[in-house]
């Protein structure tokens, strides 16, 4: 343990030593009489990274009498799962259970995840998986019916500087409060970020400050994963406050997106959607502004690109809302899949040829509808 990280070294041995993650832990709770009584059932634990996923999997491993056994699902495959397979046939035989531990479960294909459900389904071995995206996207149905899904919370401010000072004491570093408050802040909820930033920060200097802890920070330590499922929470919560014309929380979710890394054009062409879906015909002005925004972005990038996805964002929530284009297009999509292909009107047929125009293609009075829609008003302007 000498050469493992700070992280590694400090993690906690019991239940005891655990912190956080009181409502699946709290006295009383399912997991926690489940790991006391050794009847752990197959496992999901989903939660941002640093909340204790892989942790508890470790004190399930000391807490129980079982074999346990981890692979990562990045550097493992079928062929690992074989030999761990083989192991709890051997175990099963002895009367010892196996537990199978799979860090980053998410990364497992659909051919690999079936490979282990029929283990899983007769008992051969407890599952747990350990994954920061939604189970319910990322795990095959049949699999996620057969554990129990636990969500681990991020961590608070004050539960990452609690588990600071335990370092700190252990380390004999001397830290003032303020700056494990800063360590606590920039760590986003996430304690392998704050034990690593903190083990860093020593090795830099024997005097730490607030510029050394920054420095310490070598990435963004905003927790947005452009593939996974807070990508998606955010630009929801970005469209939801312009829709509700609440232009500061715009700003700040657009600022969230922009500041860890997103792809400023993704964001454009978001907003242009926006300007037809929830502006449309309120303000035909906004679809120009939403292009230009887009067009801009593309001529100067970030960070440069930041104040003009800004006055967007601002013009779009400040704008008057309508979603009459959007309810109207949706009404007429119903149409043409309930109908099916109805017949053009003779009357705006296009008539080039003279064989056309003899069986009275573009004749007659013109009506613009199919007959069996003739009276159809999908815009109340219309």
């Amino acid at each position: 343990m000498n050469s493992a990280p700070l992280a590694d070294k400090m993690r906690p041995q019991s239940l005891n030593e655990f912190l956080g993650q009181e409502e699946i832990l709290g006295k009383g709770k399912l997991l926690r009489k489940a790991i006391k009584s050794d009847k752990v059932p197959s496992i999901i634990f989903w939660g941002p990274p640093g909340s204790g996923k892989t942790t508890l999997a470790f004190i399930i491993a000391k807490q129980t009498k079982s074999d346990f056994r981890q692979i990562s699902a990045v550097s493992s495959g079928l062929k690992d799962l074989r030999q761990i397979l083989e192991r709890a046939e051997q175990n099963q035989r002895l009367g010892i259970k196996t537990i199978l531990f799979i860090d980053e479960i998410h990364r497992w294909n659909k051919i690999q995840q079936d490979g282990l459900l029929p283990y899983v389904e007769r008992g051969l071995i407890t599952l747990i998986g350990a994954t920061t995206e939604n189970p319910s996207f990322e795990v095959r149905p049949a699999l996620l019916s057969r554990c129990r899904v636990f969500v681990l919370k991020q961590l608070s401010k004050s539960q990452i500087a609690e588990i600071l000072k335990l370092t700190i004491k252990k380390l004999k570093v001397n830290l003032s409060q303020s700056l494990i408050n800063l360590i606590a802040q920039m760590s986003n909820g996430d304690a392998r970020t704050a034990l690593n930033t903190l083990e860093y920060a020593v090795s830099l200097s024997k005097k730490i400050d607030a510029k050394i802890i920054k420095q310490a920070f070598q990435k963004s330590y905003l927790f947005y994963d452009k593939d996974g499922e807070e990508h998606y929470n955010i630009i929801s919560a970005l469209h939801k406050s312009m829709r509700a014309s609440d232009a500061d929380a715009a700003l700040y979710w657009l600022a969230r997106m922009l500041e860890a890394g997103e792809d400023p054009l993704y964001i454009a062409r978001r907003i242009i959607r926006f300007a037809s879906e929830d502006i449309g015909l309120a303000n035909s002005h906004a679809l120009e502004q939403a292009v230009a925004a887009y067009q801009a972005c593309y001529f100067i990038g970030m960070p440069e690109c930041n104040l003009i996805l800004g006055q967007a964002v601002v013009y779009m929530a400040k704008c008057k809302k309508s979603r009459e284009l959007d309810e109207a297009y949706a009404q007429a999509k119903d149409d043409v899949l309930k109908h099916g292909n109805l017949e053009v009107p003779f009357s705006v047929r296009n008539s080039p040829t003279k064989l056309m125009r003899e069986l009275g293609y573009g004749q007659g009075e013109q009506k613009f509808m199919p007959e069996e829609l003739k009276n159809r008003k999908y815009l109340k302007l219309s």
